[in-house]
């Protein structure tokens, strides 16, 4: 009798369980994202190829926002727990700022809206989230720059400090941080290494002016000032390096400057104006393998590529949230492939386009 009782009160478990979990399984069938009209409308929007001079041509890839679209897809079994418990916390981007990419092809992240800089390791899946240095946390980071080593470097805009993580991600050291818990510098904004002389250069955007340090902190010289003059600067960001150059976004007097490393004035471009060919609001700086320059205009929600001399090429982007489209957009990086990673701010998130000059064209297509 007790074990006729006991097989049938085990039975009705067992059926209980496997109705319990069907019934998860159909849970999660329903809550799971699928391809929703808005995503089949995206898809449909992407923009097509832009054909360029001389065989040229530029692509969107893809965009990306939240560390979920680097790391592993779930199993089965931990989507029916993320049904029941909810779905783990994921990091989503803010508002992206600076972009920089390293040696292994991870792509880092400034996010001053979360004040939180994030990397992304596509090829090993990986996500990791830096929240400042070993006592003081991020107040706004901004710039970010690596060196050969693959050192981290970035700049805080609120704290006046630049922070240096090691390849890992481990912080290293914090440079400008003086014994009154003040900044060296007043607002940093953009930096660039130059790894073969040991120097970072860092524009202070209150100041207007651009210092060089050596790896340790220390200030070697500066140069600019406030003016509209040759060699001045109104509130300069970005700042990237072009062989024994260094280009300069000025971005109230509305152009970009050239000058050595030593910081004498060889020369400038651009003008006020609120159509493609002239600046409005300036932001982010990047160079392609052909030398040309690109500069992303956070008002006119494009990205402007002229040549060295400042004639202007071609540009790509307008206003809107759909793929190749922009809100606020701000920094921008360019690999060794000529992928062009654009932070599109107000958007949240970074899109990914791909140059192909004529050398890539010639041979089939490939970076």
């Amino acid at each position: 009798m007790f074990s006729s009782r006991h097989s049938r009160h085990a039975s009705f478990v067992r059926g209980s369980i496997v109705c319990a979990t069907l019934a998860l399984a159909a849970l999660l069938v329903a809550a799971m994202p699928g391809r929703s009209g808005e995503t089949r409308a995206n898809e449909e929007r992407i923009p097509p190829p832009l054909i360029l001079a001389g065989g040229r041509r530029l692509e969107f890839l893809r965009d990306f926002s939240s560390e979920t679209q680097v790391e592993p897809k779930r199993s089965f079994w931990k989507k029916i727990v993320d049904v029941v418990a909810g779905p783990p916390s994921s990091h989503h981007m803010l508002r992206p700022y600076g972009i920089a990419i390293d040696s292994a092809g991870r792509i880092i992240v400034t996010d001053p809206g979360s004040a939180t800089v994030q990397i992304f390791d596509f090829e090993k899946q990986k996500h990791r989230l830096l929240t400042g240095g070993k006592r003081i946390p991020f107040g706004s980071p901004q710039g970010v720059a690596v060196d050969a080593e693959d050192r981290i470097y970035v700049t805080d805009s609120q704290l006046g400090v630049v922070f240096v993580f090691d390849s890992a991600g481990k912080p290293q050291q914090i440079l400008g941080h003086q014994k009154n818990g003040r900044g060296y510098f007043e607002r940093p904004t953009g930096i660039a290494v130059d790894s073969l002389a040991n120097r970072l250069f860092v524009t202070d955007t209150l100041r207007h002016k651009v210092y060089a340090l050596d790896l340790h902190g220390n200030v070697l010289n500066s140069f600019g000032g406030r003016g509209a003059g040759e060699g001045q600067f109104n509130f300069p960001t970005e700042i990237v390096l072009r062989g024994s150059e260094l280009i300069v976004v000025d971005a109230m007097n509305f152009r970009v400057q050239t000058f050595n490393r030593e910081g004498t004035f060889l020369h400038s471009f651009g003008s006020l104006g609120g159509a493609t060919g002239y600046l409005l609001r300036p932001k982010g700086l990047a160079l392609d393998s052909e030398g040309n320059v690109y500069v992303v205009d956070a008002l006119l929600e494009t990205v402007q590529v002229f040549n060295r001399e400042g004639a202007l090429l071609y540009f790509f982007g307008r206003g809107g949230t759909g793929p190749g489209e922009f809100q606020l957009p701000a920094g921008i990086f360019i690999d060794p492939r000529d992928r062009i990673y654009v932070a599109d701010a107000l958007n949240q998130r970074v899109q990914v386009f791909q140059f192909r000059g004529a050398r890539s064209s010639r041979n089939g297509g490939q970076p």
